[in-house]
């Protein structure tokens, strides 16, 4: 039972953190740089709303997830998330097993839908001294799939048509980067 409580939490933490609506961040365009970006306090203001947040999985488990710590990965152009997961069921469990998810996804754009999604999402580290050490890995690897099944390409940001023409020119996304402290979306002539 123990093998199903890491890959249940990853699954509902990054549901819950992608829960956060498409258009939720304000984002600044910068005319001279031709970027629009999305400051990770703009996504952690987003986001900082919906915990705690209580949630059943499979009819079994209780589970708490709170605290979210979004964080920035420049050198892998990657954002991390960190949240803190408590899971329940009195008839299973002798106690609740407590654990800190540490979660990380790419971004692409999507031309169809005009938005920027989740790309390549994985659990980066599993944290629990409620879980014996020989479950890490199997657990890791199960969330992994978990969250590459459930969350990739999920759209985080949708671009209105408006933010993507001006001057009677069409401008589409182009290179996203992961900076300390934002997302930047290059802005390109189409």
């Amino acid at each position: 039972m123990k093998r199903a409580i890491i890959p249940a939490i990853a699954l509902l933490a990054w549901s819950t953190l992608s829960a956060m609506p498409a258009q939720a961040a304000d984002t600044g365009y910068n005319v001279w740089t031709n970027e629009y970006s999305v400051s990770r306090q703009q996504l952690q203001t987003a986001i900082a709303p919906q915990f705690p947040r209580k949630l059943r999985y499979m009819d079994i488990f209780d589970v708490t997830l709170s605290n979210p710590r979004l964080g920035m990965l420049p050198a892998e152009n990657r954002m991390n998330t960190v949240v803190d997961a408590q899971i329940a069921n009195p008839l299973l469990l002798q106690r609740p097993v407590n654990a800190v998810l540490t979660l990380s996804s790419a971004f692409k754009y999507d031309p169809a839908t005009r938005s920027l999604r989740l790309d390549a999402p994985k659990v980066d580290k599993v944290d629990s001294t409620d879980l014996p050490p020989q479950y890490a890995q199997q657990l890791t690897a199960l969330g992994n799939a978990a969250a590459d099944q459930f969350l990739r390409d999920y759209a985080l940001y949708t671009f209105k048509p408006e933010q993507l023409q001006m001057n009677g020119k069409t401008f589409e996304p182009g290179k996203i980067t992961v900076e300390q402290d934002a997302v930047k979306v290059e802005i390109k002539e189409k």
